[in-house]
């Protein structure tokens, strides 16, 4: 019997969890047609294989039509779905991990014009400024009709072989009664607490009605909503008292805080660079006040922090969820004494901000995750050994080299730079994005423990990579920055990557000129504008740093605008050229009509890279696939067999940047789904 904290048993009720270790509710869009089909339910069970004890589902499962899914969510309310959640519950059992879902009416959190077009309620006709809609004020039969299909969904969900269900109370309809800023009903559902409750109390009566008294509910809520118009800690505790008093549910899940805005949002959910572990301490309070079953989550990325969480008694049970999208395997890890090898959460947020955005919810740096029916966690060995050479040591090769070495390879990387690194170096220049650094780190220590030679300082030639005798080369060599987009004056502007490296010292009054969306505009902004230099970021699109999304905007935002930067949207700089010691900016617009002189000291130019192609074009015509990727086997995962050069000494593949300009998931993508079966 371990005595690690986080490998002790706990019993909630009638169930016992294995650990102390949760994967919270959440929803990472993967349903398919508003069902938990394969995917999802691949995604669950390989939790459940890595150890954790209890995974849970749906962030925000549906229980109403006119709850209609922000994102791709589950649909509780309908029938069908009782078979894909028995699907779901059985194979997660299977591995020894328990399996709940989460239930809500996201009341004014959606939009009207999602679903079936059914006006958006709530307990007032204030909007949500996150989805924007105006709802109707809810009138008695919707409280009666939201009351029944509530505890229609927790039937369901029960006939599923759920262990228990879990009420979405922060930011949705029930605590939107709650809240004196979203609650302006009369009668018996506004005004004093009593009243504002009554909603809550009602949908969990008629939920134990259905459900009985020994299946597990609990709620997921807020004990403090840090808004000047909303309940603050005092009436949280009492919320929580009166939740607790009531004998209806089994277990408290606490946050704290407000989710109306990306700001609110990130406060309660925080990215890299914010403070770990931020509302701990406070779910400690409510421990401590209540003597209940309490779990949290909130940035808790590393298992120092969880396992403080639980030998502190601050939690009953701690959730890990962004950490186990970036590696499922924690608990396994821990059993096994293998703490080192747990691939770290780097708080990017990339998975968040794409459900947000209406994507899936992907792991910046694990792209297994969510593909998990496509692309296993696990790197199966190779049939027959061979030697593979890399040229360059950035998230794109130094994810080609771990790869290589788990399939038992021989692997040679060159480095041209005496670090490794690449772009994600050039990031985490920032202080906030320092966490960043460790995908390099994580896969440095991976390749060490393979056996792959790094060699730095190596600038290799076609002649060096010829004399290496490869069977496989892959040119994951990167880009450069493309500042050349101008009509005239590209001598006279300078990239952000010169900014941020510090090899351009900022001028005093900039302007950045943002074509691309990305981060590196923001970070350069902020750089520069931390100087004191006036600065002003300007892009032809219609949002600014489109590519960044909302979660990850915040920070800068937060920082941009005590600095005093302007955003300006719907310009496009045209030409650049020299007046006095000043350089004058042609801006013109897409939408025509506008011609504009402005004068700068300094100009910076962010419109993503140009590929370092070079030596992959000289190797081309030496390699046996003449550089040739066969796309419908690669998306198979199948072996790249293509033979287009019968006299060629070697297959041939460029990946990440080297290709084309994109991200860092998309380059460590790229590489793990053609190494993979190499």
């Amino acid at each position: 019997m371990s005595s690690d904290p986080l490998l002790q048993p706990y019993q909630l009720k009638h169930l016992k969890l294995r650990n102390r270790i949760i994967v919270t509710s959440h929803e990472p869009a993967y349903p398919d047609d508003g069902m938990p089909k394969e995917r999802y339910r691949a995604y669950h069970v390989e939790r459940a294989k890595g150890g954790v004890a209890l995974t849970m589902t749906a962030g925000s499962a549906a229980v109403a039509r006119d709850s209609p899914p922000a994102f791709n969510n589950i649909l509780a309310y309908k029938d069908e779905v009782v078979p894909w959640i028995k699907e779901l519950t059985d194979a997660v059992h299977e591995h020894g991990a328990a399996v709940m879902i989460q239930l809500t009416h996201l009341g004014r959190r959606t939009r009207w014009d999602k679903g079936d077009w059914l006006p958006v309620i709530a307990p007032s006709h204030r909007r949500e400024p996150a989805h924007r809609a105006f709802p109707k004020k809810a009138e008695d039969w919707d409280i009666t009709r939201v009351i029944a299909d509530f505890a229609d969904a927790a039937e369901r969900m029960k006939a599923g072989g759920m262990d228990g269900i879990e009420l979405e109370c922060y930011g949705h309809l029930i605590d939107q009664f709650w809240s004196p800023a979203t609650n302006t009903l009369d009668g018996d559902y506004g005004g004093s607490l009593d009243n504002r409750m009554h909603f809550a109390f009602d949908v969990l009566r008629a939920i134990r009605d259905r459900v009985g008294p020994d299946f597990i509910v609990g709620v997921r809520y807020s004990a403090d909503e840090c808004m000047d118009d909303g309940y603050g800690k005092t009436e949280g505790f009492e919320i929580t008292r009166r939740l607790k008093n009531s004998g209806l549910i089994d277990f408290l899940n606490v946050i704290r805080g407000h989710i109306d805005t990306d700001a609110a949002l990130t406060d309660v959910i925080p990215i890299q660079g914010m403070a770990n572990s931020p509302h701990l301490d406070f779910a400690g309070e409510i421990r401590a006040l209540t003597d209940f079953p309490t779990f949290h989550a909130a940035k808790i990325p590393d298992v120092a922090t969880a396992r403080h969480a639980i030998a502190s008694g601050k939690v009953d049970m701690v959730g890990m969820t962004r950490a186990h999208m970036t590696d499922p395997h924690i608990v396994r890890k821990i059993i096994e004494r293998r703490e080192d090898d747990i691939r770290p959460c780097v708080g990017a947020n990339y998975c968040l901000d794409r459900i947000y955005q209406g994507g899936a919810a992907y792991c910046i740096h694990n792209p297994s995750t969510g593909r998990e029916t496509t692309m296993p966690h696990a790197i199966d060995k190779a049939e027959k050994r061979k030697k593979i050479v890399i040229v360059g040591a950035g998230p794109a090769g130094l994810e080609a080299a771990r790869v290589a070495g788990e399939r038992g390879h021989e692997v040679v990387v060159h480095e041209a730079a005496s670090v490794a690194g690449g772009q994600i170096r050039l990031t985490a220049q920032s202080p906030r994005r320092r966490e960043m650094i460790s995908i390099i780190d994580w896969r440095l220590a991976q390749c060490e423990r393979l056996g792959v030679a790094i060699h730095y300082n190596s600038w290799a030639e076609a002649s060096t990579i010829k004399a290496e005798n490869a069977d496989v080369v892959i040119i994951a060599t990167g880009g450069m920055p493309d500042t050349e987009v101008l009509k005239s004056g590209n001598d006279l502007v300078v990239s952000t990557w010169d900014i941020i490296s510090g090899d351009v010292k900022p001028g005093t009054n900039v302007l950045v000129y943002d074509d691309a969306g990305d981060p590196a505009a923001l970070q350069a902004a902020e750089f520069i504008a931390g100087t004191g230099a006036r600065v002003e970021i300007m892009t032809p699109d219609r949002t600014f740093s489109p590519e960044v999304m909302g979660m990850n905007l915040v920070p800068y935002m937060r920082s941009l605008q005590k600095l005093d930067t302007t955003f300006t949207v719907t310009f496009r700089l045209e030409s650049v050229e020299k007046s006095g010691n000043q350089l004058l900016a042609h801006i013109g617009s897409d939408y025509g009509g506008v011609a504009k002189q402005r004068s700068f000291d300094q100009i910076v130019i962010n419109h993503g890279t140009i590929p370092l192609d070079d030596l992959y074009f000289e190797l081309k015509p030496d390699s046996s696939n003449l550089g040739e990727a066969d796309y419908t086997d690669l998306i198979d995962g199948k072996p790249q067999v293509l033979e287009r050069n019968p006299h060629g000494a070697f297959q041939l593949f460029r990946i990440g940047d080297a290709v084309s300009s994109r991200n860092t998931h998309a380059a460590i993508y790229d590489a793990l789904r053609l190494v993979r079966n190499l």
